[in-house]
């Protein structure tokens, strides 16, 4: 099989099936060559793991996995992609193609089922963009037995993501990806790298799985509904920005925020992670 990421293989490949690009699914197909074998060495693929990919596309990046993993299981939604799948991994014996939608799937049953020899499981994924948020939350919510995940994502996301609690630039996401996770940016995809060309710059991040939250929170959904809360009018005061929606009263929101020795006037985007544990810890004392 000629190299997945030559244009002329891909394009080949798309005349023989039959195949059109889907904006709606995101696609777009990797041509550079030097972007999936560095994204699956340092996605944690090994002889002794197991790999997890969803969206595989032609299999690009499978490839890459399947030739450095113990066994790689690929997640495709397009069922148009399945029999491309069929010929371009032909060659591994050790890569499973199941059809269907990774936030509908029992990915704890798929990980029980097929990593049992495998001495630890890692995601590594070129994720459509659209999804990126979902899929990623889906994984660490989830709790499934993995080691860590390295996706692919806007760069734009890629920042956020890896932003410092507390900076302008964090978000109710980056909040809940470090509460499970610790998060590193590894490196830029120039939109010339894919087919055909996304209009925003691409970046590959790794979240390495924390066996157990480093912060007390008091209760979790108590925790990440605040953190919602917060972020959501996250211009304004500490106080407004969590009773604007109904999640406190103005006095439940005030006694809170002094409970956690938090200035009145703060926002919640300057709160550092261990501010935002005294202060969920602080709301659960208040709401009990």
């Amino acid at each position: 099989m000629p190299s997945l990421s030559d244009i002329g293989t891909i394009k080949d490949i798309m005349q023989r099936h039959g195949f059109s690009f889907s904006k709606g699914l995101g696609q777009n197909f990797l041509v550079n060559p030097s972007v999936c074998p560095r994204m699956a060495e340092l996605g944690g693929a090994n002889e002794k793991a197991g790999v997890l990919e969803i969206g595989p596309g032609i299999g690009v990046l499978t490839a890459e996995l399947a030739r450095r993993a113990k066994r790689v299981v690929a997640i495709e939604l397009d069922d148009r992609l399945i029999p491309v799948l069929d010929e371009t991994l032909a060659n591994f014996g050790n890569v499973k193609v199941i059809h269907g939608d990774a936030l509908r799937l029992d990915l704890a049953g798929i990980i029980r089922d097929s990593f049992s020899d495998c001495d630890n499981v890692a995601v590594c994924a070129n994720l459509p963009y659209y999804i990126t948020s979902p899929i990623i939350m889906a994984l660490l919510e989830s709790r499934l037995p993995i080691s860590s995940v390295t996706v692919m994502v806007q760069k734009e996301a890629a920042d956020r993501i890896c932003a410092k609690i507390g900076s302008r630039e964090s978000g109710a996401l980056t909040v809940a990806i470090h509460y499970y996770s610790e998060p590193r940016m590894l490196f830029r995809v120039s939109p010339g790298s894919f087919m055909p060309p996304p209009k925003v710059t691409s970046a590959v991040i790794r979240m390495d799985i924390l066996p157990a939250p480093k912060y007390d929170v008091g209760d979790e959904k108590t925790f990440f509904a605040m953190v919602k809360a917060g972020f959501s009018q996250r211009r304004k005061t500490l106080c407004n920005a969590l009773t604007s929606g109904g999640f406190l009263t103005k006095e439940q929101a005030a006694q809170a925020i002094a409970d956690a020795s938090i200035a009145p006037t703060a926002r919640i985007e300057a709160l550092d992670m261990d501010a935002l544990a005294t202060l969920s810890r602080s709301i659960c004392q208040i709401k009990i």
